[in-house]
């Protein structure tokens, strides 16, 4: 079985993802990513990934359709990936370096982690507005 983490690309009323910057483990530190975190035992994906935002961010967030499936990570992980919409509070980086809204245009204007830059290009047709 697959170790599970699950990652929310959140996206705003006007089209713009919101992308994290790693504090740790020092070897990803800097790079941007989506935010998430692995599932707990016992825990569901769509759960896990509710817990983590409020966790990491300190939003309640509402899952919406899958990108891709799953993405595979260092160490035996598999990354699945959501579509998000922020349904009560404003995203704090509670557990990042930095957080940005990023418009379409802007999507490469930070050095994503390289894990999560396929899902960035599977995310970006999705994306309203340019």
């Amino acid at each position: 079985m697959d170790k599970v983490v699950v990652g929310a690309a959140i996206v705003d009323g006007n089209g713009r993802l919101l992308a994290a910057q790693r504090a740790d483990p020092p070897e990803l530190a800097g790079g941007w990513e989506f935010p998430g975190g692995k599932v707990d035992p016992g825990e569901d994906d769509h759960t896990a990934l509710v817990r983590e935002c409020k966790e990491e961010l300190g939003v309640l967030v509402e899952v919406g359709q899958r990108i891709g499936g799953d993405w595979p990570l260092a160490g035996g992980y598999v990354l699945r990936v959501w579509l998000a919409q922020i349904v009560e509070g404003e995203p704090e980086a509670k557990e990042h370096l930095d957080l940005r809204w990023l418009a379409g245009h802007e999507l490469y204007d930070v050095p994503w982690l390289p894990a999560d830059l396929p899902i960035v290009r599977a995310v970006q047709g999705r994306l309203g507005g340019d």
